[in-house]
């Protein structure tokens, strides 16, 4: 049995991971040149699953149409021994980008930009430094690549459904973000509900359209539709209590052709995010209360769909504590910080539903080379020295917790 100090796992894992830094880069750039929507991620589940054959895993294609897991098992794995999954998500968004990288995107209308071609790459870049270090490995790793993050349903959900956990189930599930608000270098942390529910909101409201001269003789449904735009922001002022985290923001607005015409319908989307299911449920009923009586307090016909999204996001505070030590060990005391919550969902929460885990915020920000736009943004970047941190601290947490 070949047993090491983590002080040499931590040494040993760096290593791995500078000897692939060059290929890590490749390989993100790579997909973000070719960037691939929610179920259409082909040519990146190909790429990934071919990788990790090559480093020797046990590996499942089409999992949830185009999703990838894999398995590596250590060689100090016995029956008995833990198995950990780490998950990375595939998909790009439908949006262009506006950088002027050499490996921009290559496909009109569709950029990575929420980081998923850097989270694809490092998970690649931590099945490749544990299968160098596999001697030392006490416990198998489940990787999961998952496709369609970005758009509900979501993939994580219909991976499980797949039962990916039935068969060697993992007593610990572990995720990253990259977040452009975090500098890099650093890991950010948090215990609790750390990332919001989030729900699509289609509003529909008909009245009778005419002449713009004439607004008498119509049912306006824009008077009406500004109405319950208004109306809706008192859910929030009313309804749930000051403490609760919580957002309505309607996003969309359609309706009307010309300067002299009030259309017949206007139509609008929007979303809602909580922290809370109880004040989730509330709203949904206020919601449905508020467009239906406000459309017929003005005289037209209005109604709500409500597409029920991602759960909140919680983080095991006894994993996510373990989580927080191991980056400290691995990069120092300054660098694993507490992170703040925030109303961005994510299916990750999923997994942390069947499965004790948790999910961290990746410092990818450098202010100094202007890295300082958003995640969704078409400006958005991250300095690269992530790949290196985030693959290795992955790395490193994963040894460990098979250890312990």
């Amino acid at each position: 049995m070949v047993t090491l100090s983590f002080a040499d796992v931590k040494r040993r894992v760096a290593e791995a991971t500078d000897k692939i830094f060059d290929e890590l880069v490749e390989l993100r750039r790579d997909f973000h040149r070719h960037p691939e929507l929610a179920y259409e991620e082909v040519r990146t589940s190909h790429i990934v699953a071919e990788y990790l054959e090559g480093l020797g895993c046990d590996v499942q294609r089409h999992v949830a149409k185009t999703g990838v897991v894999a398995h590596l098992r250590g060689d100090l794995a016995d029956a008995t021994s833990k198995v950990v999954a780490l998950r990375a998500d595939l998909d790009a968004l439908p949006m262009p980008e506006e950088t002027s990288h050499t490996f921009r995107s290559t496909v009109p209308g569709r950029m990575h930009a929420c980081g998923h071609d850097a989270h694809t790459a490092m998970l690649l870049g931590t099945a490749k430094v544990l299968a160098t270090l596999r001697q030392y490995l006490a416990g198998t790793v489940k990787f999961i690549f998952q496709p369609s993050e970005e758009k509900i349903p979501g993939g994580a959900k219909p991976m499980l459904d797949e039962g990916i956990f039935d068969v060697q189930k993992p007593s610990a599930v572990f995720g990253q973000h990259c977040i452009p608000q975090v500098p890099v270098g650093k890991i950010g942390f948090y215990a609790g509900a750390m990332m919001a529910a989030a729900d699509e909101l289609y509003i529909t409201v008909r009245g009778r359209g005419g002449h713009g001269s004439a607004p008498h003789r119509t049912n306006d449904p824009i008077t009406a539709a500004v109405q319950i735009v208004t109306s809706l922001q008192t859910i929030a002022s009313r309804n749930v209590p000051p403490t609760a985290p919580f957002v309505i923001s309607i996003t969309a607005i359609h309706g009307g052709s010309a300067t002299n015409i009030i259309p017949n319908e206007v139509q609008l989307m929007g979303t809602l995010r909580t922290m809370d299911e109880s004040v989730r449920e509330l709203a949904h009923a206020r919601l449905k209360d508020i467009v239906h009586f406000t459309g017929k307090a003005m005289g037209v016909e209005a109604d709500i769909e409500i597409r029920k999204g991602y759960p909140v996001l919680v983080n095991d505070k006894t994993m996510t504590a373990f989580a927080f030590e191991a980056a400290k060990e691995y990069l120092g005391e300054d660098r694993a910080i507490e992170a703040e919550p925030i109303m961005g969902a994510e299916d990750f929460a999923y997994f942390l539903q069947v499965c004790p885990g948790t999910f961290w915020q990746l410092g990818v920000g450098n202010a100094q080379r202007g890295i300082v736009h958003n995640i969704h943004s078409t400006l958005f970047d991250l300095d690269e020295e992530a790949l290196r941190v985030g693959t290795g601290f992955m790395s490193f947490l994963s040894l460990k917790y098979l250890a312990t």
